[in-house]
């Protein structure tokens, strides 16, 4: 073996170990600065994309119904949140945040890989199909004597950015919160504040850390006891997933 073919063969070696050490250390969850900039412009592609409709539902039963469930509607109090009814943008910018690891959930961060979803087509089509499905009459409630007091708080400090009703933002990607699980919105809000959660708006950071205990069980009772336009009639079930078994639930997040 001559000195080129040996240079050849360490240099291949090398960025093969490379490699492994890489993978392991995405499957644990770290994020990786090296994989942000791809990850933004998948982003970028993916919104401007047309949507297939009838390729996210198939998506979505491969990657999101055993979480989430056949309406898109979570489970109250486990900490899997109503996406049904979100906004399209916005829940290809969470798909990329997860895939940047600028959102700490591994299960997530696996089901929203590249293995599990493919690139910006399959993020668009999935997000489109989120964003077409109604949202649950019966979310999680809070505290009902507090809505008031919720109220006053969030139209001074949420609705500037939320909307006056929790609609969120499409073309800014700030999220539709109304009719939102409260727990699911009480895990968010402690891990934005917390820093867990590291795609959190500055301006909502500075603006929640000072929070008590009573105004933040106000604000969040306040935020899930608004009701969106797009909530589906009692009874309603997805007919394109009328097999799947709705007694089963996944284990709760901790």
């Amino acid at each position: 073996m001559n000195k080129n073919t040996l240079g050849h063969l360490r240099t291949f070696l090398f960025r093969q170990n490379a490699f492994g050490l890489l993978s392991g250390i995405a499957l644990i969850g770290f994020s990786l600065p090296a994989f942000s900039h791809g990850h933004l412009v998948e982003f970028d592609q993916a919104i401007k994309l047309d949507a297939n409709i009838e390729n996210g539902k198939k998506l979505y039963k491969a990657s999101c119904i055993t979480c989430h469930g056949p309406e898109g509607w979570g489970v109250p109090g486990s900490g899997y949140p109503q996406i049904a009814g979100q906004l399209k943008n916005v829940v290809i910018k969470q798909l990329a945040d997860f895939r940047a690891g600028n959102r700490d959930n591994p299960i997530m961060r696996a089901f929203s890989s590249r293995r599990s979803l493919g690139g910006p087509q399959e993020i668009a089509d999935v997000a489109a199909y989120i964003a077409s499905m109604p949202m649950t009459p019966n979310n999680e409630q809070g505290f009902r004597l507090h809505l008031q007091e919720g109220k006053i708080i969030y139209d001074k400090l949420c609705a500037e950015c939320h909307g006056e009703q929790g609609e969120g933002d499409e073309e800014e990607h700030i999220p539709r919160i109304q009719g939102q699980h409260y727990s699911y919105l009480t895990r968010q809000f402690n891990w934005i504040r917390n820093g867990r959660r590291r795609n959190g708006d500055e301006k909502m950071i500075k603006q929640i850390r000072n929070f008590t205990p009573p105004e933040q069980v106000a604000v969040l009772s306040y935020v899930a006891s608004l009701k969106p336009e797009n909530v589906a009639p009692q009874g309603w079930r997805n007919r394109d997933f009328n097999t799947f078994d709705r007694s089963w639930r996944p284990m709760q997040i901790r």
